[in-house]
């Protein structure tokens, strides 16, 4: 929607296009102006792509004095900055101030506002709080404060940041003048901690709709062959502009250089690099001299590049407020923006992990956004109708046509007898628990929370143990979505019964659902291992089997010492005729390579030749040798015999998170030796009857091991005995 000139407006109209070249104004981007200009606190919720900037830069050239904008990032500034200056004849129309400046820089940037040169004057939260600042401040005309990314105020925000806290008080200590807050992405909840930091409670509220109809959502299973998918689809969309979000900065450096062998234009981006670098790389993707750039979510906020056609998260955001945003920044411009989203349930445990330790309440708030991610994730009704609903606004269709569940519905099954039962839960439990506990009741479980409460002895203890647990999870999903049960996120997501759920109760109508998604299978993948999911030649990854097996038994070792089951798969897809080649196939290192593979690429090319098979370039994919310097660190102090402990302690990480890594550099085909620490931790007899298990088993997998070998052995002990195996007999 767009709005055109009145009588009244039509000096707005003048400045807008003299300044920025537009005729019309867009959505309630002419409201929002006309009530800072009036003088009123302001409250902006527009998603990302919505023209959000304009709001608080054109009041800024029209009023009088020096408008602050409070943003978080220095490249946010950067850009936001170098925008401004281009539509104006003079750069001193808009400075920032922050870290990145010497002191000449800031004595200029102080004399151009003291001379009210400067209408537009950007400051991260932490110069604001700075004494020095704030006297200087309070000696210029200020016309009004714009907090952008204002839901960095709320603990229940996706990017918190403390600082953002103290935001009010220090307007106080400077001069009280209108303030706007604006935001992307907000749920009712945030909104509310946003209005309450900023002391704007009675802010004129403007909210725009969250629906971004062209871009399209899907959530895909996070396999063993992510990197692969991931090569595959960018070839798919040559000469597209795309974003690839990993949680990790060491996942951005090894996804980027992976993409670059392959030919892909590719860059990475992470607040752990310097800040010339940072910029550059995103300099060379906004001017197209890259196409893609791999990154944290240090990338991006405010970004304005309209022509993002993909955006592929290579792990689920912590949020759903996270994954909005990011997602948002394909298709500014209107045109097609793909969002691709690789899920595992183990990343999302893993994050919860990591929350250990955090105060109990943010652990809570945490936990929870975590859930509502998982929900999102899993669910099998509308992407859009899903995320619409999380930030409180209705998607009226059933079927938007332009997400994963939508182009693929799956079939709807009565679940009215069920929803009653969860209801009729809810209100026994008298509304004080949440999701999982509902559930456990439902199922007959006797967990210790369900005993300890006493809830084994209530009427509807295991009203519904014949359903499937992802039946039980569909329906209060979505009942919640329907607007039958509430979940009340200020009191971390405990279960309620809404007036339409106990009208529902007493009157029971038809309620379809779709089961969730399963994303729970075995295809998810491994930290340690790595290959295609399944193979593109059943045929050829069959007769590598038989191989593998005849080999294995040659020299009485278990076959998945010699290759495992991902590498033959990669095998039996890329064809790999080569010693050179078969060393870029996942879990096949040179040594690897050069001991056991001159029978295996003997075979492939035999195969490939009898049946005339040509080798597409596409699923070549080639990968990057592991020599990170972790790796490379960690290998040599093995050789220095230092204790794995220590060395652990030595590298911040934990006993755990050490073995991970030692783990995926045997299995990288590298090898060491740690029996030097081995006698020492560990019992001889332990020791020999896990290796001989090893030696006699079909499988490495973990958990196997920990069921047959029994309680007596650790899983540290386990590990550690499969490296030595490992490393000894497959490397």
């Amino acid at each position: 929607m767009t709005t055109t000139a009145t009588g009244k407006n039509a000096k707005l109209y003048g400045a807008l296009k003299e300044n920025f070249g537009f005729d019309t104004f867009k959505g309630n981007q002419e409201a929002i102006i006309s009530s800072l200009l009036e003088g009123h606190d302001t409250f902006v919720l527009m998603p990302t792509g919505g023209g959000k900037s304009l709001c608080y830069q054109l009041p800024a050239l029209l009023m009088e004095g020096t408008a602050i904008v409070i943003s978080p990032l220095i490249a946010l500034m950067k850009n936001q900055v170098d925008a401004i200056r281009n539509i104006s004849d003079t750069d001193h129309i808009a400075h920032f101030l922050n870290s990145s400046l010497n002191k000449a820089a800031i004595d200029q940037v102080k004399n151009d506002i003291m001379a009210g040169r400067t209408r537009l004057l950007y400051v991260a939260p932490e110069s604001l709080t700075k004494e020095e600042n704030i006297e200087f401040l309070k000696s210029v005309p200020i016309s009004f404060y714009a907090v952008d990314e204002a839901h960095c105020i709320s603990e229940w925000g996706h990017d918190f940041r403390p600082e953002y806290r103290r935001i009010r008080p220090i307007i106080n200590e400077i001069c009280n003048r209108p303030v706007i807050a604006l935001t992307a992405t907000a749920t009712p909840k945030v909104q509310h901690d946003i209005q309450k930091n900023l002391g704007m409670t009675d802010a004129r509220i403007f909210k725009s709709s969250f629906n971004r109809p062209n871009l399209y959502y899907e959530i895909r299973p996070k396999t063993a062959s992510i990197d692969r998918d991931i090569i595959k689809f960018i070839k798919d969309n040559a000469g597209k502009s795309g974003i690839i979000y990993c949680l990790s900065r060491k996942k951005v450096e090894e996804l980027a250089e992976t993409l670059r062998v392959n030919d892909i234009k590719a860059l990475p981006y992470h607040a752990g690099m310097d800040s010339a670098t940072r910029s550059a790389n995103q300099d060379a993707f906004l001017l197209e001299k890259v196409d893609v750039i791999v990154a944290t979510i240090a990338f991006g906020m405010g970004i304005d590049k309209p022509d993002v056609r993909f955006v592929i998260h290579y792990d689920m955001p912590k949020s759903l407020e996270g994954y909005y945003q990011e997602t948002g920044r394909a298709g500014r411009d209107g045109g097609e923006g793909q969002c691709v989203t690789f899920y595992a349930a183990k990343d999302l445990q893993k994050m919860e992990k990591f929350m250990q330790g955090k105060p109990v309440s943010e652990q809570e708030i945490g936990k929870q956004l975590l859930l509502e991610t998982a929900s999102y994730a899993e669910t099998s009704v509308c992407r859009r109708k899903a995320l619409l609903h999380y930030f409180g606004e209705e998607y009226g269709s059933d079927n938007c046509g332009n997400c994963d569940n939508c182009l693929n519905p799956k079939k709807k099954v009565e679940a009215k007898d069920t929803l009653c039962s969860a209801i009729e839960t809810v209100i026994a439990l008298k509304e004080k628990f949440k999701n999982e506990h509902v559930r456990d009741v439902m199922k007959g479980k006797k967990t210790s929370d369900v005993v300890s409460y006493h809830h084994d002895e209530l009427e509807v203890f295991g009203c519904e143990s014949n359903t499937d647990e992802r039946v039980l999870n569909a329906v209060i999903r979505q009942a919640i979505i329907a607007g039958y049960l509430d979940r009340d996120i200020e009191n971390y997501g405990l279960l309620k019964v809404t007036d339409a759920g106990r009208k529902f109760l007493d009157n029971p109508k038809s309620f379809k659902i779709v089961e969730d998604n399963d994303f729970a299978s075995d295809d998810e993948i491994e930290p340690i291992k790595s290959g295609g999911s399944c193979a593109a030649d059943p045929e050829l990854y069959s007769i590598l089997k038989d191989l593998r097996k005849k080999v294995a038994k040659k020299l009485e070792l278990p076959p998945y010492v010699i290759f495992q089951d991902p590498s033959l798969e990669a095998m039996a897809t890329t064809y790999p005729i080569s010693i050179e080649e078969l060393q870029n196939i996942p879990g096949v290192g040179a040594g690897k390579a050069k001991r056991y593979g001159a029978e295996f690429v003997s075979l492939i090319k035999r195969h490939v030749e009898e049946n005339e098979i040509e080798r597409p370039d596409d699923l070549r994919v080639r990968t990057v040798p592991n020599k990170s310097k972790q790796k490379i660190a960690i290998i040599q102090a093995i050789d220095r015999k230092i204790p794995l402990d220590v060395l652990a302690n030595s590298k911040g990480l934990e006993f755990e998170e050490l073995l991970d890594e030692v783990e995926a550099i045997v299995y990288s085909g590298t090898k060491i030796n740690i029996n030097y620490f081995l006698t020492d931790v560990m019992d001889d007899d332990h020791l020999e009857d896990i290796f001989d298990y090893f030696k006699e088993s079909e499988s490495d997998d973990l958990n196997e091991a920990i069921n047959e070998l029994g309680d007596e052995y650790t899983e540290e002990e386990i590990r550690l005995v499969r490296i030595k195996f490992l490393s000894e007999l497959g490397n």
